[in-house]
């Protein structure tokens, strides 16, 4: 049966745990696939063509390991790739844009949103665009934070020096009058204390990863796909990148439920799982 079968999730690397996660706490019968691109992290130095493959790519290795809908962990991925997808995609299709937009929009007191991201993500206004939608009186600013992502990857989330690192980069972000904050990449919740720090206490940090969570959790049910009731949950993922350190970052993301780690190679959009 098709609600018996697992969503797929797929990020350029350990972001979309943070969605992962999400979905555990709010659908703890369901089984996930989830796909980390380690190897070709981060996609925000990356052409728009370039993420489109690679999402392309990983989208057919999910397909074929046979899911029953496709979440897009990725806000690169979601701003540059999400119509590409949704035209061939034969099951459910979420991104992770939309949910974190509508939780912004139902946060803010004063009409004024920040947005950090990756280069791609911010140039491509997709956010602003999803909170006008929403409500079109709204101020969105964007910031681009490419620094962010490495850290996030090499397990450098906490500390002196990365305390230092995000408060630099979030400045611009500082004494203009935000009273919410949209994590526009799912890498950022790992650095949301340090986050919070450099911009203040008053302002509301967004993670489209709960939200997200809510928004699959819905399709499920209008489509008649949640789990069965006695499903016991197994999940699966796959990395391009080295296997031990990714397993480490599930570990600590998703805590000790026993999981699978198997690589994967994309070589020319051919992929072979290992």
């Amino acid at each position: 049966m098709a609600s018996s079968l697992p969503i797929g999730l797929f990020d350029s690397g350990v972001g979309g745990l943070t969605v992962a996660a999400a979905l555990r706490m709010r659908l703890p019968r369901e089984s996930v696939v989830y796909f980390g691109d380690t190897a070709r992290c981060p996609y925000g130095d990356r052409s728009r063509a370039e993420v489109i493959q690679f999402s392309r790519e990983i989208c057919r290795v999910l397909m074929d390991l046979g899911v029953k809908m496709l979440v897009v962990a990725c806000n690169t991925a979601t701003a540059s790739a999400l119509p590409t997808l949704a035209a061939a995609c034969p099951v459910p299709l979420v991104g992770v844009i939309e949910p974190g937009a509508t939780a912004a929009v139902r946060a803010t007191r004063g009409g004024k949103i920040g947005v950090i991201g990756t280069s791609v993500t911010i140039g491509s206004r997709a956010y602003e665009r999803a909170v006008h939608v929403i409500r079109p009186d709204v101020e969105v600013v964007g910031l681009a934070c490419p620094a962010f992502v490495p850290l996030v990857e090499q397990g450098r989330i906490r500390g002196p020096e990365v305390d230092a690192i995000v408060h630099e980069a979030l400045a611009p972000l500082r004494h203009i009058g935000l009273d919410t904050l949209i994590l526009g990449c799912t890498h950022y919740p790992y650095l949301s204390d340090a986050i919070q720090s450099a911009v203040g206490p008053d302002v509301t940090l967004i993670s489209s990863a709960e939200e997200t969570a809510r928004w699959v959790a819905r399709v499920l049910a209008d489509r008649d796909l949640e789990a069965p009731r006695d499903a016991v949950p197994m999940d699966q993922f796959l990395t391009t990148g080295d296997p031990l350190s990714f397993r480490r970052a599930v570990d600590r993301a998703l805590g000790s439920r026993a999981s699978e780690v198997r690589t994967v190679a994309l070589p020319s959009g051919v992929a072979t799982v290992g």
